[in-house]
């Protein structure tokens, strides 16, 4: 198979790493990343300056090709699709990871590694967000070897047409992963910016403690806190459906913006 691999933690990020070296045993890998960390840039896009593009050589022949792009993972997954790939390279599926860090909930709005994902499914292409909670007994390494065992096991079970949202707890629940469907939790953080006073100016630092509520044992937050691996299938259609009923209108929209 031939996969494209992005994240947003940039092009010398471990998760990425371990993503070309566990995979390119058995598939065509093709990465474009970001040069630098993007996170939390979730579906950005430049609009505003050039974006720098070079070849990348740290993953030697692991990779067909690699790229190491000065913008956001939307960036990377959209110059590569759109001015980079050809028939030959186009991928069959976008993974964007491993990010260290999860993407729970409704944290998926803000990540960039979601972000990537969702710029290879507008494309037409299955895509996968993979991330790894930061405290986790699980290695990178570990992690994007399990992941890479499940690959089969994904396209079993769901349409070719997917964007799905993947997250390894802090430990398993047992000897093996277990991978179980969950739907977004809800997510906060609590008191997010921290006042800063410096040379007569005012700043604010975004940070915070995580907040979760109202999570039920479906959710990914639950599910990843009882040691399985979450798996949550997205669409970029944020139409209220119920709204639409009332009106008496049927949406129509799929989700996805382009064909491949």
């Amino acid at each position: 198979m031939r996969i494209l691999l992005t994240n947003d933690d940039g092009i010398d990020a471990p998760g990425l790493h371990a993503l070309v070296g566990t995979l390119s045993a058995g598939h065509e890998i093709f990465v474009a990343a970001p040069a630098a960390e993007q996170s939390g840039m979730a579906h950005a896009l430049t609009v505003h300056r050039d974006i720098e593009v070079r070849a990348f050589h740290g993953f030697g022949n692991m990779a067909a090709e690699a790229w190491s792009i000065d913008g956001t993972p939307t960036d990377c997954v959209k110059v590569y699709l759109e001015a980079l790939a050809n028939r030959e390279t186009w991928p069959e599926l976008v993974i964007s990871g491993v990010n260290k860090g999860a993407n729970l909930g409704t944290d998926v709005l803000y990540s960039g590694t979601v972000g990537g994902a969702l710029e290879g499914y507008m494309h037409g292409i299955p895509a996968v967000a993979l991330s790894l909670d930061v405290h986790s007994e699980l290695s990178i390494g570990e992690t994007a070897t399990i992941f890479a065992e499940r690959l089969s096991w994904i396209f079993e079970q769901v349409e070719t047409d997917f964007l799905l949202n993947v997250n390894f707890p802090k430990a398993l629940r047992g000897e093996e992963a277990e991978f179980v469907w969950a739907s977004l939790g809800h997510r906060d953080y609590i008191n997010a910016f921290d006042r800063i006073e410096r040379d007569g100016r005012i700043y604010y630092h975004i940070g915070g403690e995580m907040y979760d509520w109202d999570n039920d044992e479906d959710t990914d937050i639950r599910q990843v806190e009882a040691g399985f691996v979450s798996v949550t299938p997205l669409t970029t259609d944020m139409t209220d459906v119920s709204a639409l009923r009332a009106k008496g209108i049927s949406p129509r929209f799929s989700g996805r913006l382009a064909e491949a």
